[in-house]
Order: structure tokens, then C-alpha cells, then sequence
């Protein structure tokens, strides 16, 4: 085989009976079963050491190999597009990503990226990424915007990725929801995992992937309530998906709320960062201040500046 990612599964008694490509779908969050299926009959997936088909049923004890090619070189072009940096050395950059823009390319998606921007403005980037990530630990969706550290070389890559993995980095959002809270304050933990019916949506799912989210209320109106998210696992969508579950979807989220036409994406910003220097291991801490449709919408820094004061930051200080 060429290059790829390799990954073995063996069905639980519990998952016995499923098909196939619906039980791969559920077990592996970043395929959806349009992609399982392609694979499948590609010959890229393997029951039991043998060609299979997508509808064939799960057995006790099966063994399903999982081999997934690396994507079809692209050569990046390099864009200067307007990306505000809010810290860089030799080992790292933050930047604050504006809402609209795709962290780095993908299926139909060649230019208009950060990478593009970033390849612009940097000179060398880590290649752990691959080719078409260079450089990305970590992602926020299309239409969030906010800050997003970027690694330099292979060391800072591997230091901050562990950091993620390891749950010892801060992840503050502001988000704009619908409806007026009960409770001023809160915490939701429910696991998350691949919508069975609809692949390109996450839910609550009790055989999902542990997720934790802390909320606290800023501000309410007639029209929306500001809510400060601290997020403690790194589920896809998770703050978007938590906030549905609890009956306050994010304003403008046409996945888990509705479309509206006075916001024109999902409300929600990556508003501070914290990690340890990946080289220096001392505490860092970035802001992306509040993005114009934010303020448009009557949100006021002050707010935001008193926040920083308050018991939701003074609780959660610099992991050990």
C-alpha cells in the first residue's frame, strides 16, 4: 500500500449486528460514511483480512483494518490575504482568524485559506501538518472567529499538540445564543460524537467521546443572551452542539439553530487562548478583541473587560 494512516478496530459484542460502514462511521469521527464507503470499495478497508462490503454485518471479535491514503499532492500558493497576528517568535505565531475563512484547504477548497495567508507571510512552517496543513495544531470551524496558535518547526508542532492532547491548554469563546438561561452559570458534560443519520452534524450521543463545557452568562436581551464558554475536551462543534442540547443554539448557526439574515455566520469567537510556551515553557495568554458583527450587534467591550476580572477567569488559572 502507499503512504497513508492505518487504524484496526475489533467489534465489541455490544456493536455486534451493524452494518459495516455504519459501524466504522460511529467509531471514527473525522470519516463520514460517504468517505467509509469509498474506501470500502476502493479496498482500503479490510473485514477480517479480506474485501468486504459496506452492508455486510458486524460480528464478536471481527477485525476491521482501516487504511486511509494520504490526499493527492496540491501545491499551496501562497495569498496575501489580511490575517492580524497577535504574537510571533521563531517557535510559533497566534493569529486571530477571521470568521469566513477555512483554516487550511481540503476537498474543493485550494485558496482562501489561512494556510495560503500564512505561507505569505511566514517562511517555514512545521511540516507534521503534512502538506496541506503545515504549520496547524488545532482548527476552529469556518465561521468562528478568534485566536489560533500556529507552529514554526517540528518541536514547537509535537510540544503544543501534547499540550492539546493533554487538556492543559485554555480555550475562552464568547458566543451570542437564543433565549433568555435559567441558571446564571453552569457546566455541561455530555459525550459527543458523529450524527447517525445526518454524518456532517455532531450530537449528544451516549456512545460518544466524553465532552465538557463550562458556561457563564455575560449579559442578556430581548434579542440574545452573551455567553463566556470555557471549553475542557476538543469535540467537533462541541460548544455549538452543547448549547443546542440546552435549548440555547448559537445565533446564525444554520447547522444546529436556524439561518438568520441578520447574522450572517454562527456567533461564536475564540476570544482567549492560554498555553505553555512550547521552547520556554512559560505561561502565555492572547486576546482576539471582539469582531465587528459582535459589536454591531450591540455586544460592548466593556463588558468583555470586565470579564477578565471576574470569577469565570479567576477560577481557572494557569494549568499545573
Amino acid at each position: 500500500m502507499d503512504k497513508g494512516k492505518i487504524q484496526q478496530i475489533v467489534v465489541n459484542p455490544s456493536d455486534a449486528g451493524q452494518r459495516l460502514d455504519l459501524f466504522l462511521a460511529a467509531q471514527i469521527d473525522r470519516l463520514s460514511r460517504a468517505r467509509i464507503q469509498t474506501l470500502i470499495q476502493s479496498g482500503h478497508i479490510l473485514l477480517n483480512g479480506k474485501t468486504c462490503r459496506g452492508k455486510q454485518s458486524t460480528r464478536p471479535g471481527d477485525e476491521v483494518t482501516v487504511f486511509e491514503p494520504e490526499p493527492e499532492p496540491i501545491i499551496l500558493q501562497p495569498e496575501a490575504l489580511a490575517v492580524p497576528i497577535l504574537f510571533e517568535d521563531e517557535h510559533l505565531l497566534v493569529v486571530n482568524k477571521p470568521a469566513g475563512m477555512t483554516v487550511h484547504p481540503g476537498a474543493g477548497i485550494q485558496s482562501g485559506t489561512l494556510v495560503n495567508a500564512l505561507l505569505h507571510q511566514v517562511t517555514n512552517l512545521s511540516g507534521i501538518g503534512g502538506q496541506l496543513r503545515p504549520g496547524v495544531v488545532h482548527r476552529l470551524d469556518k465561521e468562528t472567529s478568534g485566536c489560533l496558535v500556529v507552529a514554526k518547526h517540528d518541536v514547537a508542532h509535537l510540544r503544543l499538540s501534547n499540550q492539546f492532547a493533554g487538556r492543559k491548554v485554555q480555550k475562552f469563546y464568547l458566543a451570542l445564543c437564543n433565549g433568555r438561561f435559567t441558571k446564571s452559570a453552569g457546566e455541561i458534560i455530555k459525550p459527543i460524537g458523529r450524527h447517525p443519520v445526518h454524518r456532517q452534524k455532531m450530537a449528544v450521543l451516549d456512545r460518544g467521546r466524553p465532552a465538557h463545557t463550562r458556561y457563564e452568562v455575560i449579559r442578556e436581551t430581548s434579542h440574545w443572551a452573551l455567553v463566556l464558554c470555557q471549553i475542557y475536551t476538543g469535540r467537533t462543534h462541541q460548544i455549538r452542539v452543547h448549547l443546542h442540547s440546552v435549548g440555547h443554539p448559537i445565533l446564525g448557526d444554520k447547522v444546529y439553530g436556524k439561518a438568520s439574515s441578520e447574522y450572517g455566520r454562527q456567533m461564536l469567537h475564540a476570544w482567549r487562548l492560554g498555553f505553555f510556551h512550547p521552547i520556554a515553557e512559560n505561561w502565555l495568554e492572547f486576546e482576539a478583541g471582539l469582531p465587528g458583527d459582535f459589536l454591531r450587534s450591540g455586544v460592548e467591550e466593556d463588558w468583555i473587560l470586565r470579564v477578565r476580572s471576574d470569577a469565570a477567569l479567576k477560577d481557572h488559572q494557569a494549568p499545573l
